[in-house]
């Protein structure tokens, strides 16, 4: 799969109360949440994300309590995928469940907002077309790549159900 757009760079320890701050979970609608996703550290960010674009980040991204409220906001933004240096254990498997696409890379300090990237996953590469730059991603697991190309881990039980 081959995903092209915008990164909007931040630091190490994005926690998920910045993800979506607790004053926003008394709703699980995936809309509501985006229009909040990333507020208290960005407060454009809903604003000015375009669809296919990408959030980049530094180490242990979605750290914090563990709230599938989190990577709901950010794909409900149209955010294509959280590109990290790392990610927090259960922000991790949330965002699989949820059908949220990860990726880590070692290099994604190299990454500015702004700059165009170009994500190619069957080769596990990224690709700065901005800086004229590539970089590695780890492998996604076969299964957690089944838990996306489904939707999510309901959409994922369902489907095997039918089958």
């Amino acid at each position: 799969m081959i995903l092209k757009g915008k990164a909007w760079k931040y630091g190490d320890d994005i926690n998920t109360d910045l993800i979506i701050p607790a004053r926003y979970l008394n709703t699980s609608d995936p809309l509501e949440l985006a229009k909040h996703c990333m507020e208290d550290e960005d407060p454009d960010f809903p604003k000015k994300v375009s669809k296919g674009d990408f959030i980049v980040a530094g180490k242990n991204f979605g750290c914090g309590s563990s709230r599938e409220h989190a990577p709901i906001s950010i794909k409900a933004t149209g955010v294509s995928a959280v590109i990290a240096k790392s990610f927090a254990r259960i922000f991790y498997r949330n965002a699989f469940n949820m059908g949220l696409l990860i990726l880590e890379c070692a290099e994604a300090d190299d990454i500015s907002t702004g700059d165009e990237l170009e994500v190619d996953t069957e080769k596990g590469l990224i690709k700065n077309l901005t800086k004229n730059k590539s970089y590695q991603i780890k492998p996604i697991p076969p299964f957690m790549e089944e838990l996306l190309s489904a939707g999510g881990l309901m959409e994922y039980v369902l489907k095997k159900r039918e089958s």
